[in-house]
């Protein structure tokens, strides 16, 4: 019995794994397919990939997906780690009352925010385009920076900060030398959570947007209208960013630990 619930599982956990992944190997197979057939491959061809790069209107969407995605996690970092060390320092009410202000965002639906941020623009008469695009992406990505660095700030000895400036730090040096690096694994989540979610973002980058302005997301969602097989280069080459971006993020922290263990056996 005990053989049988532990092959289920193993079938289970490998059933799941297929469902996720065999349609993103489909995706990367036919971005090589010589035809235009999205279910039949008939030879291997980097056409797709040229007529990728040929194409200024998706190189332009690249462009505004990147720099937009850099621009809001840089500024949404900075002031999500700022906001959550503060809120750190407040009383108790205040602490939960912005607490549960910064959770609305996050659970609202992303077509209610769109259309608040639409309103919004429009009322303040501000034309829509790139820069609407960057301050919408800066506004929905904070509060999961907050999310993610708020727990490791409360985490921290609160004379810690004091310690430092007790023994002649500025307060600026207690913050970017003692605190921040203290709480850097939460801010390198908040910064890899900020980042994916403009980066992937359609909904709200839709309804903001305007002159021309499109990212990765909405340019995939006109070229599915029709049967353009560039989309599969496209969605290939983001997948392969990501892979190599989560393999550096990882295997960086594990060198610097495996540095520090032959740095100690060397002592």
């Amino acid at each position: 019995m005990k053989k049988l619930a532990k092959l289920s599982k193993g079938l289970y956990v490998a059933l799941c794994f297929a469902f996720f992944y065999i349609p993103i190997f489909v995706t990367m197979l036919f971005s090589f397919n010589s035809s235009k057939s999205l279910t039949k491959f008939t030879g291997f061809s980097l056409k797709w990939y040229i007529e990728l790069i040929e194409n200024s209107e998706i190189m332009s969407a690249v462009w505004v997906s990147v720099s937009v995605a850099v621009l809001a996690t840089a500024i949404s970092t900075v002031l999500g780690t700022i906001t959550a060390i503060g809120l750190s320092k407040n009383r108790k009410l205040i602490r939960e009352w912005i607490t549960n202000i910064n959770n609305i965002p996050i659970m609202n639906p992303e077509i209610v925010t769109a259309i608040g941020l639409m309103l919004l623009f429009s009322a303040m008469k501000i034309e829509k385009g790139y820069l609407t695009m960057l301050l919408a992406h800066i506004s929905f990505c904070t509060p999961y920076v907050i999310t993610s660095v708020y727990p490791k700030v409360r985490s921290l000895d609160p004379s810690i900060a004091n310690a430092a400036m007790d023994l002649g730090a500025t307060p600026w040096q207690a913050l970017t030398k003692v605190v921040v690096p203290m709480i850097k694994p939460g801010i390198i989540a908040g910064v890899l959570l900020a980042f994916t979610m403009s980066f992937d973002d359609f909904v709200i980058s839709y309804f903001v947007s305007g002159n021309g302005v499109m990212n990765i997301s909405i340019i995939v969602y006109n070229m599915t209208k029709r049967t353009n097989p560039t989309i599969n280069a496209l969605s290939t080459i983001v997948i392969l960013v990501i892979f190599i971006a989560v393999l550096v993020v990882n295997i960086i922290p594990l060198l610097k630990r495996k540095r520090a263990v032959a740095n100690e056996k060397s002592n």
